[in-house]
């Protein structure tokens, strides 16, 4: 038998199915999600490995003005991202958590401090789709605080329903506003990281990414299937090549050269 709470989900659900091929689809579906998981923040994205990822939708901001953090996420931050590089390397479907994707140092990386806790702060969980271009379709919910054992358990739930339904917004979404796009080329994330004029390796390249994102060395070593001492030889190197002594700087030439980008 079908209590309150079940039949308010299927009242609510339908509402959010009448706007499935509306502008208010987004605000209506994180509405009804907010009855039944606390959350702070949400925006829906779409992972390519070509480019940065797509802005769908994102949550109002107070002032009505476009989230100057975020933007710094779009020019480049996003290379950091654990569900970014998760999403590229990986491609699975469902519900992740960040602690499932990301490194074992990440909230002691600069990208946590310098961006991430003032955007998110705590928590952050994501609903992911696959698209069959290649591309990950994901709702990204962050909260102040940890998701509980019994929010996780009821959005693991609630994701059967809207990883369908997130996929027909997709392909509305395509014919409303989105361009057709060809698959997206192979690659990892580093292939479009860089810092120009520093002539790095690709192996360099691969290595700064994975420090800035929270790997040890030993974790890098275990993901490239090389030498911990061979990792610390290359990052000795790229410190070198970049005139730096710290992953602090490194951050910090990685946002200079992020914001010259076009």
């Amino acid at each position: 038998m079908l209590n309150l709470d079940d039949l308010a989900w299927h009242r609510g659900m339908g509402t959010v199915l009448e706007a499935l091929d509306r502008e208010d689809f987004w605000l209506r579906l994180t509405r009804l999600l907010a009855d039944y998981v606390h959350f702070n923040s949400w925006v829906a994205l779409c992972f390519r490995a070509d480019g940065p990822p797509q802005v769908l939708a994102e949550i109002p901001q107070d002032d009505g003005q476009p989230d100057t953090l975020f933007a710094e996420y779009l020019g480049g931050l996003y290379q950091l991202d654990p569900f970014y590089i998760a999403a590229i390397e990986q491609r699975k479907e469902g519900l992740l958590r960040l602690d499932e994707v990301a490194a074992e140092r990440f909230r002691s990386t600069e990208y946590y401090h310098r961006y991430f806790r003032l955007n998110i702060v705590e928590d952050e969980v994501q609903i992911n789709c696959l698209l069959e271009d290649g591309r990950t379709l994901c709702l990204s919910l962050g909260a102040t605080q940890r998701f509980s054992p019994a929010a996780m358990a009821l959005l693991a739930v609630l994701s059967q329903w809207l990883i369908p339904l997130l996929k027909q917004r997709w392909r509305l979404e395509c014919q409303l506003k989105v361009q057709p796009r060809q698959a997206p080329l192979p690659g990892s994330p580093a292939s479009h990281f860089h810092f120009p004029g520093a002539n790095l390796t690709a192996r360099e390249l691969e290595i700064s990414q994975l420090l800035l994102s929270g790997y040890s060395s030993k974790g890098i070593a275990q993901r490239l299937g090389i030498a911990t001492d061979t990792v610390k030889a290359h990052r000795k190197h790229l410190y070198s090549k970049l005139g730096i002594n710290s992953q602090g700087e490194l951050f910090s030439l990685f946002l200079r050269d992020s914001a010259r980008q076009p």
